[in-house]
């Protein structure tokens, strides 16, 4: 194998790889014990057929794209690594010779990482971030709690309100024909969720346990249903129960109840500390998403498109896998929300160009101020991770290879350019 590299505009560059006859030779030969089983010829039995009658019957070009998706996964990333090139995207591919008997030979064209020139990063001026919990603030909080610790009871004496849950059996009639999916017994339907069309819910507001209700309603135009779209409904409601919230009382028994203190004021107390805690921590995180922001601005580099392009194809497949640790496929997400995988790429690719200018400077920074990583803060970081997910460290070891200890110095370089520049940066009156 024999590779040359072009230098283009805009930090990319084009691999032309040549593979030697041999090779494509062993790879068609491949395809074909592969793809023989599928293929029958008149007068041979099914998978029988020899390769020369199929390369004369269909031509040698029958087996090329499997042996091509032979040849590329393990030709390329060996032409990557010769080249020398810092590789930042995926390749774009392309065939320039595939002929039987000669070298086979393709293009890849590939982003290569950008040079940076860092402007400012020491000393930049930040805003100085309000960290004060108001009381305001914590009683809002104590009622969050207080909401969460609500329990329902049956409504005696009173008609149905709004925020009440009422349980009820329905059925609905289109000019006077039951239709499917209309009708439901025990059914707790919240007023003033929402939850059912138009005003369904009002018109249980003032009815009483045992009542039986008439509920007129028009389905929308966009209903999904299409033979309801559009259409007057009537239903015939029964309540069978009327439910309301009942919120404990805010005094020293509520606070034993939702915490380990023995009054409210000390639980208040200790709900102050929390925010302000809370606070601060996302005070810190905004400062040094401003310190960076400003570097980046005051830094010159140039981004290839397919840099960013890559960027943003990794943050969908992060995106993938959560949902997909949730039970829901990238095709559901897209039936429930309307969000293609497309939508959802141009939704990412600015956050996917700030994260690729965050990681360029913060590299750059740690270069220009020679910070270095030790073995020691490996093995900290590695000792750190068992912790987290209580592993032994002797076993975690052996999962981190040379490459994966050297992305970790990578990264522990870039924590350490971060603290850097806002230890050293300055709070603007």
């Amino acid at each position: 194998m024999s590779v040359q590299v072009e230098n283009l505009e805009k930090n990319m560059a084009k691999l032309t790889i040549e593979v030697p006859a041999e090779e494509l030779e062993k790879a068609v030969q491949a395809a074909y014990m592969k793809q023989k089983s599928r293929i029958s010829l008149p007068g041979f039995r099914k998978g029988k057929v020899p390769r020369h009658m199929i390369e004369k019957m269909y031509g040698p070009e029958i087996f090329y794209e499997e042996a091509v998706n032979i040849i590329l996964p393990k030709e390329y990333p060996k032409a990557a690594e010769e080249s020398g090139l810092e590789i930042v995207s995926r390749p774009d591919i392309d065939v320039v010779q595939l002929e039987k008997g000669k070298n086979f030979i393709f293009t890849a064209e590939v982003a290569v990482k950008p040079e940076v020139t860092l402007g400012k990063y020491l000393g930049v001026s930040v805003k100085k971030a309000d960290i004060s919990v108001t009381e305001e603030e914590v009683d809002a909080e104590v009622e969050k709690e207080r909401q969460s610790n609500a329990r329902m009871v049956t409504v005696e004496g009173r008609a149905a309100q709004d925020g009440d849950t009422v349980v009820i059996d329905y059925e609905g009639f289109v000019d006077g024909v039951a239709f499917e999916g209309g009708k439901d017994e025990n059914h707790a339907l919240v007023i003033g969720s929402h939850t059912f069309i138009d005003t369904f819910e009002e018109q249980l507001i003032g009815k009483n346990t045992g009542d039986d209700v008439t509920v007129n309603v028009t389905f929308p135009e966009e209903y999904h249903a299409p033979d309801l779209a559009g259409k007057a409904a009537m239903f015939q409601v029964k309540i069978n129960e009327i439910k309301a919230e009942e919120l404990p009382d805010l005094d020293d028994e509520f606070a034993q109840d939702v915490s380990e203190f023995d009054t409210l004021a000390e639980y208040k107390e200790s709900v102050k500390g929390k925010l302000t805690e809370r606070k601060e921590n996302e005070a810190k995180r905004e400062r040094e998403n401003e310190i960076i922001e400003k570097i980046i601005a005051d830094s010159q580099m140039e981004i290839p498109d397919a840099m960013v392009d890559t960027q943003t194809e990794n943050m969908v497949d992060e995106f993938a896998n959560r949902i997909a640790q949730q039970g829901l496929s990238m095709e559901q997400y897209a039936q429930f929300t309307g969000v293609t995988e497309e939508k959802l790429m141009e939704q990412m690719r600015p956050d996917a160009l700030k994260r690729i200018q965050s990681g360029l400077v913060l590299e750059a920074i740690a270069k220009a101020e020679n910070i270095e990583v030790s073995e020691d803060d490996v093995e900290t970081e590695i000792g750190n991770m068992a912790g987290l997910y209580g592993m032994e460290i002797d076993k975690l070891k052996e999962i981190f290879v040379d490459s994966e200890r050297e992305n970790m110095k990578k990264d522990l370089a870039i924590q350490k350019a971060v603290e850097l520049i806002v230890e050293k940066a300055e709070e603007e009156a």
